[in-house]
Formats: C-alpha cells, sequence, structure tokens
C-alpha cells in the first residue's frame, strides 16, 4: 500500500467499504458514496458536532442522508467513527452502531445495514431515508425544531440548543417536489442552522440529467432565499472545508453547497434494473480501482488502523468534549431552571408529565352537539397547555381545522419560539417536517381536509415505518362535506390510511370520544396517529344513557344495548353515523325490535384486543349486522365478520347539499331501519 496522507487513506476507507459491501450483496449503489466518500469525510471529521460515544444527546449535529440508495456512505461513515449503539429505551451500549460484520452482510435479512437507512434499525441514522427528497424535507423539520428548542429553553449564558442540520441530496431530491416544497419554507422562515449539499453529478437511472432535468437549482434556491455556494472538485477537501465555514458564518438563511461529483460507473447488473451506478462494479474493476487508491488490491473490508485513529482524535475527541461541555452546563441549567430542565428530560424520552391530562374535561351531553373539528380543537389546546413542547399547524387551513393554539403565538423567523405553524399550502412537506420534528422530540400536529391525506400519505408511512408519534388531524371527512364536491368529499382516504402498518387511525363520534382519543394519541411513544374529523355538528352523547367513552382505547365498545347479547340487530358504526344508528335504534325498540350500538372508532386499536373481547363486540349471535360509514366498504366484511349489509360508499359522491346527499346514498334513518327490517324478514321467512 502505498504511502498518502491519512485523510486520503480515511476517504479512500469510506470508499472501499462502500465498493466491497454493494460487490458482496450483489446489490446496491457504489457510485455515489465513492463520489460523496470526501464530502462526508469533511463532514463528519472536520465540521459536525457529534460524539459518537452518545449518538441521542440532544445537542448533537444532524446528519441526513436523503439520497437513501448510498447508504453504504453512511454505514461507513458510522463504522469507521465507532458510533454506538443505543437501545430502545434511549441507553447507550458499548456495542458498535454498525460492526465490520454488519457492513459484511449488506443488504441481508437482519444485518444492521439494509439498503437504505432506517431509524431506530440502525443507531446513528437520524432518519429513514429512501424516497427521494424525503430527507430534504424532514432536515428541514429538524432545523426548525433546533430554533423552536432555542428560542424555547435557551437561557443568558445557557445555550442548550444551537445544533446545525447537514443532509446530503442528489438530482432526484431535486426534481421531487417535497424537497421544493420544504425549501420554500425553509427560506421563508430563514433556518440558518441548515446546510444542504446538493451532489450535482448529472446522472440518474434513465441517464444524463439532461433528459429531464435542466433547471438553474442555484437561481432557484437563491430565490427561496437560501445562500448558494460551489464546490467545483468534490475531491477537493480544502474547498469543501471552505465551504461548510461559509455556512457556518451564513446566520440569516440557510445554505445550499452544489458540489460537482462524476459518479462512479459500473457494468449492469442483470439482477439489478437500476443500471450502471446502482449495481456492483465487479470484481475487476473492483480491483483496478483499489489499485488506483493504492490500497491492497487482495483484501476486502480492509481498514488500516491508523484510519481509525484519525476519527478517534478528530471527530471523537472534538465531539467528546461538547458532549461533556454540554452535559455540564445542563447540570447547572437543572439548577437555576428545574421545571425547564424536568420538561427537556421528558421530551427526550417521549415521556409526559404526570399531570398531561388534567385539562381534559368531558362535555355536557348535548342534542344539538358540537363539530368534530371543533371539539378536537378545543381539547388539543387543553392538552397543549399541560404539554408545553406540543407544536403544529397546518396546510393554510387552521381556521377549518381549528388547531390553532389559541394561548400561543407564531412560528416565524421573528419568532422561533411560537408554536403555532403555517406550512402554507404544502401538505406532503407538512408531513414530512413533522417527520423531522418528532425525531427532535417534539410532539408535532398537522391538519387538513381528509381528502388532502393524499398529498401527505409517502411521509406519513415513513413515519409509521420510523414508528414515531406524529399526529394528523384531518377534517371535513366525508361525503357530508356536501356542495364542495367529489374533488373534496373523501371516500377511499380512510380505507387507504387503515392499510398503512403501524397507523392508527380514528374516526370518533362525539365530543368525549375525541377527549379519550386525544387523551390515548398524547401517550403514544412509538406510533402516528391520523384521527378524522366532522365539519358538521355530532351530538354530545349523554354518557349516563350510552357507554363510557373510556371504550374508545379499546378501539370498538358496545355503545348501547350492553344487556341484549343476542340482539335482532347490531349497528357497526364511526364517525357521525352513530348517531344515524342510535336514531334508528330508537326507531325499531319502538316496533319492538332489540337493538345494540356498537362504536368503531379505530380498527387498529379493535384488532390488539383479546379475541374474547373482540367476540363480545362483534355480536355474533344478532340475527341482523349491518355496518354504516360513509366511506368505502372494502375491510368491512374482515373487521366485522361478514356483516349482512354494508351502506358506504364506492364512487366518489357528487356536489349537493349535505342532506340531499345522505338521502341519495342511503345514510338516513329510515333506509337504516328497512334495511334491518328487510333482513329480518328474509331471516323469518327462511325459517
Amino acid at each position: 500500500m502505498t504511502t498518502e496522507p491519512v485523510e486520503q487513506k480515511s476517504v479512500n476507507a469510506i470508499r472501499t467499504l462502500s465498493m466491497d459491501a454493494v460487490q458482496a450483496a450483489n446489490s446496491g449503489h457504489p457510485g455515489t458514496p465513492m463520489a460523496m466518500a470526501p464530502v462526508a469525510y469533511t463532514l463528519w471529521q472536520n465540521v459536525m458536532k457529534y460524539d459518537a460515544a452518545d449518538p441521542i444527546w440532544p445537542n448533537r449535529d444532524r446528519f441526513v442522508l436523503s439520497i437513501g440508495h448510498a447508504s453504504m456512505l453512511l454505514y461507513s461513515m458510522l463504522h469507521l467513527t465507532k458510533v454506538k449503539n443505543v437501545t430502545e429505551e434511549y441507553e447507550v451500549t458499548d456495542e458498535p452502531a454498525v460492526s465490520l460484520e454488519a457492513i459484511r452482510n449488506f443488504r441481508q435479512l437482519e444485518s444492521k445495514c439494509p439498503g437504505h437507512p432506517e431509524y431506530r434499525w440502525t443507531s446513528g441514522v437520524e432518519t429513514t431515508t429512501g424516497p427521494l427528497g424525503q430527507g430534504v424535507a424532514t432536515a428541514v423539520g429538524m432545523a426548525l425544531s433546533g430554533k423552536w428548542l432555542g428560542a424555547t429553553y435557551n437561557r443568558p449564558d445557557y445555550t442548550l440548543f444551537d445544533y446545525n442540520v447537514y443532509a446530503i441530496a442528489g438530482d432526484g431530491c431535486m426534481m421531487e417536489g417535497v424537497s421544493s416544497e420544504a425549501a420554500s419554507i425553509a427560506g421563508h422562515l430563514k433556518l440558518s442552522n441548515l446546510c444542504v449539499v446538493y451532489d450535482n453529478n448529472s446522472i440518474t437511472i434513465e441517464g444524463n440529467t439532461n433528459l429531464a432535468f435542466t433547471e438553474d437549482v442555484a437561481t432557484r434556491f437563491t430565490s427561496y432565499g437560501w445562500n448558494v455556494t460551489r464546490v467545483a472538485d468534490a475531491n477537493d477537501l480544502a474547498a469543501l472545508q471552505h465551504a461548510f465555514d461559509t455556512f457556518k458564518a451564513t446566520t440569516d438563511r440557510p445554505t445550499l453547497i452544489i458540489v460537482d461529483s462524476h459518479i462512479a460507473w459500473g457494468a449492469p447488473n442483470k439482477q439489478d434494473t437500476h443500471g450502471a451506478h446502482g449495481a456492483p462494479l465487479g470484481d475487476e474493476e473492483i480491483r483496478l480501482t483499489k489499485k488506483f487508491y493504492g490500497w491492497p488490491e487482495d483484501k476486502s473490508f480492509y481498514v488500516p488502523d491508523e484510519v481509525y485513529t484519525h476519527f478517534e482524535e478528530g471527530m471523537g475527541k472534538r465531539g467528546k468534549a461538547s458532549r461533556e461541555s454540554w452535559m455540564a452546563l445542563f447540570e447547572k441549567y437543572k439548577a437555576q431552571f428545574p421545571e425547564e430542565a424536568t420538561q427537556l428530560t421528558l421530551m427526550q424520552k417521549r415521556e409526559l408529565p404526570a399531570d398531561f391530562d388534567r385539562f381534559l374535561t368531558p362535555f355536557e351531553a348535548d342534542s344539538k352537539g358540537i363539530p368534530g373539528r371543533t371539539a378536537s380543537g378545543k381539547v388539543l389546546n387543553n392538552l397543549a397547555k399541560a404539554v408545553p413542547w406540543v407544536v403544529g399547524g397546518s396546510a393554510d387551513l387552521a381556521p377549518s381545522t381549528m388547531t390553532r393554539l389559541t394561548d400561543d403565538t407564531d412560528f416565524s423567523a421573528d419568532n422561533y419560539g411560537g408554536r403555532n405553524l403555517h406550512f402554507g399550502v404544502r401538505e406532503h412537506a407538512m408531513a414530512s417536517i413533522m417527520n423531522g420534528m418528532a425525531l427532535c422530540k417534539l410532539r408535532p400536529f398537522g391538519s387538513g381536509f381528509m381528502v388532502f391525506s393524499d398529498y401527505a400519505r409517502p411521509a406519513i408511512r415513513l413515519a409509521a415505518l420510523m414508528e414515531i408519534p406524529v399526529v394528523h388531524v384531518f377534517t371535513h371527512d366525508s361525503i357530508s362535506v356536501g356542495e364542495d364536491g367529489p374533488t373534496h368529499q373523501p371516500v377511499e382516504h380512510m380505507l387507504s390510511l387503515r392499510a398503512i402498518p403501524g397507523l392508527i387511525t380514528f374516526r370518533p363520534a362525539d365530543a368525549n370520544e375525541i377527549v379519550e382519543m386525544w387523551r390515548f394519541v398524547a401517550q403514544q411513544r412509538r406510533s402516528p396517529v391520523a384521527m378524522a374529523l366532522s365539519r358538521q355538528a355530532l351530538p354530545t352523547l349523554d354518557r349516563n344513557r350510552f357507554a363510557s367513552a373510556a371504550g374508545v382505547v379499546k378501539g370498538a365498545y358496545v355503545l348501547y344495548g350492553e344487556e341484549a347479547d343476542a340482539p335482532d340487530v347490531c349497528f357497526f358504526s364511526t364517525g357521525s353515523e352513530v348517531a344515524l344508528c342510535i336514531d334508528a335504534a330508537a326507531a325499531l325498540e319502538a316496533a319492538g325490535h332489540r337493538v345494540r350500538v356498537v362504536s368503531v372508532p379505530s380498527w387498529e386499536l379493535f384488532r390488539r384486543q383479546l379475541e374474547n373481547y373482540r367476540d363480545i363486540v362483534l355480536t355474533l349471535k344478532a340475527r341482523v349486522r349491518i355496518v354504516v360509514e360513509e366511506g368505502a366498504t372494502m375491510g368491512w366484511n374482515e373487521l366485522v365478520r361478514n356483516p349482512d349489509a354494508i351502506i358506504g360508499v364506492d364512487s366518489f359522491g357528487e356536489s349537493a347539499p349535505m342532506n340531499t346527499l345522505h338521502q341519495k346514498y342511503g345514510f338516513t334513518k329510515e333506509n337504516l331501519v328497512n334495511t334491518a327490517t328487510a333482513i329480518l324478514q328474509q331471516k323469518n321467512s327462511a325459517y
């Protein structure tokens, strides 16, 4: 092996680990990790404030690999810097986050080095990436959180939060709309703690970016209000360092560093349809590349000892000193500001104050009722009074979604301590930014019309994959939206959200179900939530007559008719249709029938219950079982075990007043009664 500066050896160690891992897996992307190795080296070794021995200390700098297909770049850094593993209970162990053995098993079952970086699975991975653009938008949420934490908890002589967020993005990230949405709001908010490195290599899967992407990215980001600088050669360590120094000196806007690179190319692999830059290089090309680097040609997964030592002497010592200084400062802070320190301690463990629900009082029974969105807004405000790190907003719809925190100010470039966020008409970026906020241990909520959950779905899916407690408040939850018509009437959306593994959905029936829903949601540490709320008023049920709303936490419960385990008719319903079922039950009882009504606010929570409980609630002995919900009918057969009828909506609705639509689609007391009666008569005649 030729003699060369340890800096270059370290860069080449990143490269060779990446190419060897991809070759061993016969799958993956070696090109970008090899091209971006000098950037990652400079950033981790000389720039970032990060202690590998404690990768979760609160004021660490964050690194986001938005180009998640280049995952070996991150895994190499986690290995070479000896980042420690962290347990699910936030305890740092002596085990490495990424061992050399894990890299040898890149992309294999149970390896800590999966194809794309996954939060929770691999310590040191700050967020799950892969879908391009998501990392950029999530990084915006992290930077926003840093500004909020600093404004809220820093005190004179106590700078607890001043971390920076670094993201590496590629051409695909720049093409995806979510990064544009997020970059726009980041510039508007002047998030000067955000630095995005754009790997400008002019290559995507189909070939040169000239096929579809010829815009001036620098001018675009300048128009967003970003500082833009350029490094003409990704291998120029001095120029990279200067660019990062420029970022740190920029205090009034985020920074985009455009780095021109030439991607490493390998022969296309018939098993990898990603083409040249997404395939192993091949044994011969790897041998020649290592020879060019002056690397042992016959060694795989080889790291010189001096490389490990180099990172320990650089980033390791600097990071340790930064963390120890911070911990000492926090000890003094605790003595002077005990309440704030307690909040921060709870926040880091995703815990709540013991009396977090002290303001969550029940609503009085009211036949006229209150819209679901209005009740939710009241409960949210009461929750926020007790949990100061509940922060959120809407996609330009707060007056409609009722999600404004009325006692708090707006978050802005002039007021980073505000708790009301204005995301603008940017549902996708909003959801991704919320993910970044949750990853920094805030409790974020975002809101919009339910039909626009389509725009947010990719980020909602990632929240579920990462198991982070973000809250999506969706209003205008059914065809009852009325005159706005099919474009604004969600039909398949509840079903679509229910299909996301790990996401808990709610469609509450009245104000007190909403109270219990929020009480449950606040306590979630690892589950994102999507709630569907009505625009129209829902009667607030008299809980002296009906079962306690506490049944919400079981996902489904017998609301009415508890004594009749074998009723003539049992209705299963959600949201606004529950009150309709109660009206129909009264009419059927007047005709001499025994009736039960089951409220089913959350499919996911109901599925978690013991089989015996589910059997009781499903009322399998009922002669007639009917589902009523203003949405797609798919899935109800499986959940309720083949009901006799499902009254739902499997078309796109129409533009008409709400009551007209109810008549057309059968959401009337008369139709429910007639349907139940007709089925009873059919079954009677069968005997």
